[in-house]
């Protein structure tokens, strides 16, 4: 009998198949993990926008994080879309019962069309209970400045953002760029120490889901015994792929095509 390691995300459905568990499945699928989801919210969206959140409700997420752990225990959890404070509180309580492990958080509050997807009171709650039981935490700039305090303009202002979160949480701090400061650099802050992850810059309009890819990816190469550092290093490889492989779905921001490496 064969056995395969595992990886669990808790986020929120995206109906255009493009970001949040769709991808996270796909993503996983793909970098050689078996993929289990625990969703938080559905929503109405696509390309263009969302259009509508329908979240779960506190007691049946429970369930869902039960059903999981005391089955199929996941190598590592990646956790994106939470809108709603009861909910964070829900995830802190399972990770910290089942004493989860390569937790990546992803603290996703815009959606790439623009779309508000977390409320002040979630993102409080956030900071206090998710962030402290993550390993590795993704933010963009954006999600950097809210987390940090700090405006983020240039190069500088990405590594002492990082830093300041890495201190106040205790975590791995992968800052992306991405958002005004650059295309395709990462700054990673690690205990204590920081390194520069340079990419190659690609002029592709569609990057629907490329936050929810990313940590999908890190997390897939955390379950599967990976380095922190390497798991970074190759989730950005993969995700530099998707995007190179140009696919045009959508009348927005297009997703990406996560089966890049086997569907030619």
């Amino acid at each position: 009998m064969k056995k395969i390691n595992t990886a669990l995300t808790i986020a929120g459905s995206d109906s255009s198949g493009g970001a949040g568990i769709q991808a996270d499945i796909k993503t996983m699928t793909v970098n050689g993990v078996y993929a289990m989801s625990v969703i938080t919210a559905l929503t109405a969206q696509n390309t263009t926008g969302v259009s509508g959140i329908m979240e779960v409700t506190p007691d049946f997420l429970a369930q869902q994080m039960d059903a999981v752990f005391s089955d199929i225990r996941p190598d590592a959890v990646k956790i994106g879309m939470v809108s709603s404070g009861a909910l964070i509180e829900v995830i802190a309580d399972k990770l910290a019962e089942y004493e989860a492990q390569n937790v990546v958080v992803d603290p996703v509050m815009v959606a790439t069309s623009g779309a508000r997807l977390i409320s002040e009171e979630a993102i409080e709650t956030l900071k206090s209970r998710l962030l402290p039981l993550a390993a590795i935490i993704t933010p963009n700039i954006p999600e950097a400045g809210v987390l940090s305090g700090e405006k983020i303009e240039s190069f500088a202002d990405m590594e002492k953002a990082a830093m300041r979160i890495g201190d106040t949480y205790q975590s791995a701090v992968l800052c992306k760029g991405g958002h005004s400061v650059n295309d395709a650099n990462d700054f990673l802050y690690a205990e204590k120490q920081g390194c520069w992850l340079r990419g190659k810059r690609i002029d592709n309009p569609n990057t629907h889901g490329t936050g929810c890819t990313l940590s999908s990816a890190i997390a897939s190469f955390l379950a599967r015994g990976e380095k922190l550092p390497t798991a970074v290093r190759r989730a950005k490889e993969y995700l530099t792929g998707a995007l190179e492989d140009g696919m045009d779905l959508g009348k927005g921001s297009g997703p990406l095509n996560h089966a890049y490496q086997i569907v030619k």
